[in-house]
């Protein structure tokens, strides 16, 4: 599995990107140079609680949101990270999550 600053980093170029901002007009929200940010966004620096929190602001989403990056993960880890979540399911709610994986995949394949 990827580092969790590498997927972070990417999880904020994702969301950056979502809001349709460049990397220099971030830094600017944030008070910060544009390299930093770009530092951030390869996972080669992680930010405070505080400069995390700034970003959030400037990018009008919850702090938690720069944490559901498991999309952006190996294709191993989101297997894995699939199979667990359906394990949690009883049979019933089980069934509904397979028929709606199918016609997501059936969808995607058909494009």
């Amino acid at each position: 599995m990827k580092a969790t600053k590498v997927l972070l980093g990417e999880r904020i170029r994702e969301l950056r990107k979502i809001r349709g901002l460049t990397q220099e007009q971030l830094a600017e929200l944030v008070d910060v140079e544009q390299k930093h940010v770009s530092r951030l966004e390869l996972g080669k620096s992680f930010p405070t609680i505080e400069r995390l929190e700034k970003i959030a602001d400037a990018l009008n989403v919850q702090l938690r949101d720069f944490f559901e990056y498991m999309h952006l993960s190996d294709l191993d880890s989101r297997a894995k990270s699939i199979e667990e979540m359906l394990k949690c399911l009883n049979d019933e709610d089980q069934k509904v999550a397979y028929k709606i994986l199918v016609g997501v995949i059936k969808s995607l394949q058909e494009r």
